[in-house]
C-alpha cells in the first residue's frame, strides 16, 4: 500500500536535511561522508515512522545508486588513467610544453580558455579536468597560484566547454528532455554561455594581475629541468591525449576510450623504460605513481592517480545517491515539485522556480543527471500551458542543474574534481566565476525577454 507523504512532511524534512548538512560540513567542519551518513540516518527514521516497509526503503537505496554505477567506474578508471600518464610521461610533457608558453600574468585567463576548449572538443568535463586539469593545477602550484583559484579556472574551463559541445551528455540529456533539438539548445545556450564566459575571463585577468605567482623564472626553469630529467618529454607521450579527442570525435563511449588510452600509455611506458615490470605497472594502477625526483616540489604534484585515489570519492558518491534515491521513492521531491505548480503563471516565474528546482535537487541528492531529468518531467507541462518554448527549459535544465553540480560537495561533480585536483569544493566554489554567473544570467534573461513561443 502506497504511503502518503504532505507537503508540510516533506518541507520539514527538507529543511532538517540541509540544516543538519549544512551545520555538521561548514559549521563544524565534519567531513562529507559523516554529514550525508546523518542524513540518511534522519531519512531512515522518518520511513519508520511513516510505516514504510524495509522493502520500499532497500529499493530506493538501490534505484538512487544505479544511475551512478557506470560514472562509479569511470572515477576507477581515470584514477588508473592519471597515474599511468604520468609513468608515461604525459602529463609531465603537458607541464613542460605549457611552462614554455605561459606567463603568471596571463596563466589564468590562458587556463580557462584552454580547458575550455578542450572540454568543448572531447564533451566531458571530467576528462578536461582529470588530463589537462591535473597540469595545470601542477603548473599553478609551482608558479606559486593559489591552488583553489587554479581550481576555479580549471573548473570554470572544462564546464564552459561542457555547456557548448555537441558531445557533452548533459547537453544531450537537456535537449532530450525537453524535446528540442540539440542544436537549438546549443545555439540558445551561448545566449548564457558567452556572456558568463566574458565575464569569467574578465574575472580571471584581474585575479591574475592581483595574484601573480611568487616563483622566480630561475625556480621554474629548475622544474624544467627537473621534469626532462626524470621524465619522459615528448610528443609521442601526447598520443594517448589525441586517442582522447579522436574517440570524442567518433563519439566512442567513456569505458572504451579510457581503457585504450590506459593501454597506450603502458605500450609508452614500456618503450621507455622496458625494465618495467608487469608488478609495478600493476602498483600504479591500484595505488597510483610515485614520483621520486627528489624536488619535493615535484614529487607532491606528480605521486598520485591511481584506483585507491578514486575511493573516498566513490564512497561518498554511494552515501549521497542513497540519500537522493529514498527522497525520490518516498515522493518527497514529486510532492514539492507538484505543489509549486501553482505559482507557475508566467515564463519568469516558471524559470526562476525551474531554476531553483533544479538546484535543489543538486543539493538533495547532488546528481546531475537527476537535477536535469526530475525538474524536466515535472515542469516540461507547465511549459506548454504557458506558451513557452522548450529550448528555455532546455537551457535552465543545463545552467541550473549540470552547471551547478560542480558547486555541491556532496554531489557527483564536485567529489570527483575534489579529490583529482586534490582541493575542497568549498574553497575552489568562489572562484568558479563561470559556474556562478550562468544560472544568474539565464534567471535574468527570463525576465527580460518575455516572448511566448509562436
Amino acid at each position: 500500500m502506497k504511503k502518503n507523504v504532505t507537503i508540510k512532511e516533506s518541507l520539514f524534512l527538507l529543511v532538517v536535511l540541509l540544516a543538519v548538512i549544512g551545520t555538521c560540513i561548514i559549521g563544524f567542519a565534519i567531513p562529507a561522508h559523516v554529514a550525508i551518513l546523518f542524513a540518511l540516518a534522519i531519512v531512515l527514521l522518518f520511513s519508520a515512522i511513516k510505516g514504510f516497509s524495509w522493502q520500499t526503503i532497500h529499493e530506493g537505496i538501490q534505484e538512487g545508486i544505479t544511475p551512478g554505477l557506470v560514472p562509479i567506474i569511470i572515477f576507477i578508471l581515470i584514477g588508473a588513467l592519471i597515474s599511468v600518464w604520468i609513468a608515461a610521461g604525459t602529463i609531465p610533457t603537458i607541464m613542460v610544453y605549457g611552462f614554455s608558453v605561459l606567463s603568471a600574468d596571463f596563466f589564468l585567463p590562458t587556463v580557462f580558455v584552454i580547458c575550455g576548449v578542450v572540454g568543448a572538443t572531447v564533451g566531458s568535463s571530467f576528462t578536461t579536468v582529470s588530463t589537462v586539469g591535473i597540469a595545470f593545477a601542477g603548473m599553478g602550484s609551482i608558479m606559486g597560484f593559489n591552488p583553489a583559484l587554479t581550481a576555479g579556472a580549471i573548473v570554470s574551463g572544462a564546464f564552459f566547454g561542457n555547456a557548448i559541445s555537441p558531445l557533452s551528455d548533459t547537453a544531450n540529456l537537456a535537449a532530450a528532455i525537453a524535446e528540442v533539438d540539440l542544436f537549438d539548445h546549443i545555439k540558445n545556450e551561448l545566449k548564457t554561455a558567452m556572456p558568463a564566459f566574458i565575464l569569467t575571463f574578465i574575472a580571471f585577468v584581474l585575479m591574475g594581475q592581483a595574484s601573480h605567482g611568487n616563483v622566480a623564472g630561475d625556480d621554474i626553469q629548475s622544474i624544467i629541468d627537473t621534469l626532462n630529467n626524470s621524465y619522459t618529454i615528448s610528443i609521442v607521450t601526447l598520443i594517448p591525449v589525441l586517442v582522447l579527442f579522436y574517440s570524442a570525435w567518433k563519439k566512442i563511449p567513456a569505458i572504451p576510450t579510457l581503457l585504450m588510452s590506459i593501454l597506450l600509455s603502458i605500450v609508452i611506458r614500456y618503450i621507455y623504460y622496458p625494465a618495467t615490470s608487469i608488478g609495478q605497472i600493476a602498483a600504479m594502477i591500484q595505488d597510483g605513481f610515485v614520483s621520486t625526483t627528489g624536488v619535493e616540489n615535484v614529487d607532491v604534484l606528480l605521486t598520485r592517480g591511481g584506483m585507491q585515489s578514486m575511493m573516498w570519492s566513490v564512497s561518498l558518491i554511494i552515501l549521497a545517491l542513497s540519500l537522493g534515491g529514498l527522497l525520490v521513492k518516498l515522493n518527497i521531491i514529486e510532492t514539492i515539485l507538484a505543489q509549486i505548480e501553482d505559482f507557475m503563471q508566467t515564463k519568469s516565474r516558471l524559470i526562476l522556480l525551474t531554476a531553483l528546482s533544479s538546484i535543489g535537487v543538486n543539493l538533495l541528492i547532488g546528481e546531475q543527471y537527476l537535477s536535469i531529468i526530475l525538474p524536466g518531467k515535472a515542469f516540461k507541462n507547465n511549459y506548454e500551458k504557458a506558451q513557452v518554448e522548450n529550448k528555455y527549459l532546455s537551457r535552465i535544465l543545463f545552467d541550473a542543474g549540470a552547471v551547478i553540480n560542480p558547486l555541491i560537495p556532496w554531489g557527483v561533480s564536485g567529489v570527483f574534481i575534489a579529490g583529482t585536483l586534490g582541493v575542497s569544493t568549498l574553497d575552489y566554489l568562489p572562484f568558479t566565476f563561470f559556474c556562478l554567473f550562468t544560472p544568474v544570467i539565464s534567471i535574468l534573461l527570463g525576465f527580460v525577454n518575455r516572448k511566448s513561443k509562436k
